[in-house]
């Protein structure tokens, strides 16, 4: 229990400076401003590391600078490589982890000798500003005393990039015009600036048509620019050039106490509970392992909705709302100025359970108790909803011969994209059905008792497709008794990387193979009255780019083919959903 008596008291006058500058080992200056107490004395440093601008970035849009400073903290929120004010070329991940420039580590020790700061450094930030503490930790400062990442990824080609081998679109091509567009000046002068932020605006204007626009590589606004994007696009499967910037390989190599926070709706959920779990399992002491903990809530990415209780449409009630400095005051406290703030008592996990829309602490993750339960996909009419196929679910498996259930996806048609673990598009909780409509339900009768899911979940399909390749998306929902239908979770696999991330291997066409579709997790009680509803489909757009089905070279085809896609249900290839069921 947190003892809100101990934390440090909100009792200093800030100061701020600007553009401090702060060398590199490669001679490359980084700028960062400062606000600090107006005091004498020396105090511990919060850093933040951030591409989206100093002057305005995440901490300073939730006044984090002030609010430590004025509870006795350094705070420096600084430019990365190549952004704004800083000097050098800016290439994600690149500079940021324990490669031939270690920014990071060279921005924590500059920190830690100046005549304001005691010598101990901690981080903060999110998404990227996550991604920079995550890399640093591989690097060791000496005088890196500890984390707090706000949602940011493990593995950058399955949870940045690509996930599971379809193109996050919705996500990269806007991320791409974003941070390409805000840092131009830095990228081009005179006339070719002019130039180039005239193109620029017209797309940002245009998006929803560049995210139709085949093929996907080259994207030639970016060309000159941003030339990582159309590397990322060259690089549709796993292997070195993503190993290089893999936060989970490292995990052995981490030393530092961290405070990870995702949300159940957050693009990064997934890299949140593997950095947690990993590091728990293998970072490089004792101690490390020992002091990691993890909170997750009902968020959509992003700093200012941690204090909302709404995500999308979904209102999960006042609790659901956390004031994210006071959150983190705690940590800080206890790791920077050796306050017994309690932290280090509470429990490990705190998760937020939707549908009693309540906090609980937990022990570990997953649960210990969890029951793994498979909800198979069965014949017979729900009577739910209008769909293509009105399937049942039940925790009966099948017995003897089902009649398989066959659609026809279309990549100029697709399944639209309605919330979920997006950025960039409207992400969190929406209400399904009219999606729904063109894909494969299955659902259960009215549950009689509450049922609780929480933990990793999955799918597995036997299925099979008229074309050498295509995807499989699959999404759990919490239907009311209103009719309202709510997603819970939802994954895609690219068929040609059933197997392997690293090897892809066509379909033969008209042959059932076993899909495994990774939804990640969630927490959320069905309550009596309510059902559960998995659906299936072969789209997602524009979140995910469109599998042209033709299995050819990715991001780099202009036309594609549709597809008869088959999903079965028998005896012999029981299609069915795992579900981590906790029965207390």
């Amino acid at each position: 229990m947190v003892k809100e008596a101990a934390l440090s008291p909100a009792q200093y006058e800030t100061i701020h400076e600007k553009n401090l500058e702060m060398p590199m080992r490669d001679g490359t200056i980084l700028r960062g401003n400062i606000t600090r107490p107006n005091s004498t004395g020396q105090f511990p440093v919060i850093i933040e590391r951030t591409p989206y601008n100093k002057e305005g970035g995440s901490e300073n849009s939730i006044g984090s600078p002030d609010f430590f400073a004025q509870r006795g903290y350094a705070v420096i929120v600084q430019d990365v490589r190549g952004r704004f004010a800083s000097e050098g070329e800016f290439y994600p991940f690149k500079d940021d982890g324990a490669g031939v420039n270690r920014d990071g580590y060279d921005t924590v020790e500059w920190a830690a000798v100046q005549p304001w700061s005691d010598g101990k450094v901690g981080m903060i930030g999110g998404s990227y500003s996550g991604a920079t503490q995550y890399r640093n930790a591989l690097s060791r400062p000496p005088h890196l005393r500890a984390l707090f990442v706000r949602e940011s990824s493990a593995d950058y080609v399955r949870e940045w990039v690509y996930r599971d081998g379809a193109f996050e679109l919705g996500f990269s091509l806007a991320w791409a015009h974003h941070v390409t567009h805000a840092n131009l000046a830095h990228l081009a002068a005179g006339e070719e600036y002019e130039r180039h932020k005239g193109i620029l605006d017209k797309v940002h204007e245009e998006m929803d048509d560049w995210y139709a626009r085949l093929p996907l590589y080259p994207c030639p606004f970016l060309e000159g620019l941003s030339d990582w994007h159309n590397i990322w696009l060259d690089h549709p499967e796993d292997g070195p050039y993503w190993w290089q910037f893999n936060i989970e390989k490292g995990h052995d190599q981490i030393e530092t106490p961290i405070y990870h926070l995702g949300g159940w709706f957050d693009i990064f959920l997934a890299g949140t509970l593997k950095n947690f779990c990993g590091l728990k399992k293998r970072a490089r002491t004792p101690e490390a392992r020992q002091s990691q903990k993890l909170i997750l809530g009902p968020w959509v990415h992003g700093p200012g909705n941690i204090n909302k209780q709404v995500a999308g449409e979904f209102d999960f009630g006042a609790t659901a709302a956390v004031d994210f400095n006071e959150l983190r005051l705690p940590w800080f406290d206890y790791w920077l100025k050796g306050i017994d703030s309690g932290i280090m008592e509470d429990a490990p996990v705190r998760i937020f359970v939707m549908g009693r829309n309540i906090w609980r602490d937990e022990q570990d993750w997953p649960l210990p108790d969890t029951r793994y339960t498979n909800y198979y996909l069965r014949a017979g009419g729900s009577g739910s909803i209008d769909s293509l196929n009105d399937g049942t679910l039940a925790t009966r498996a099948p017995v003897g011969s089902e009649n398989p259930d066959s659609f026809v996806y279309d990549p100029d048609a697709p399944v639209p994209s309605r919330g979920g673990n997006t950025l960039s598009i409207p992400g969190g909780v929406y209400d399904q059905r009219e999606v729904d409509e063109r894909c494969l339900t299955f659902t259960s009768a009215p549950l009689d008792e509450e049922l609780e899911v929480t933990g990793p979940v999955k799918a597995v399909l036997y299925g099979m497709s008229s074309a050498p390749d295509t995807d499989w998306v699959v999404r759990l929902e919490d239907v009311h008794p209103d009719g309202y239908s709510r997603n819970v979770c939802d994954g895609i696999l690219r068929a040609r990387y059933r197997e392997s991330f690293q090897h892809p291997a066509l379909l033969e066409p008209g042959k059932v193979y076993r899909f495994e579709v990774d939804l990640w997790a969630t927490s959320n009680a069905f309550l009596p009255g309510h059902r559960l509803r998995v659906v299936v489909t072969s789209s997602c757009f524009p979140r995910f780019d469109r599998n042209l089905n033709t299995g050819g070279p990715l991001n780099k085809e202009a036309a594609g083919q549709s597809a008869i896609n088959t999903v079965l249900h028998d005896e012999f290839r029981p299609s069915h959903i795992v579900l981590p069921v906790i029965a207390r």
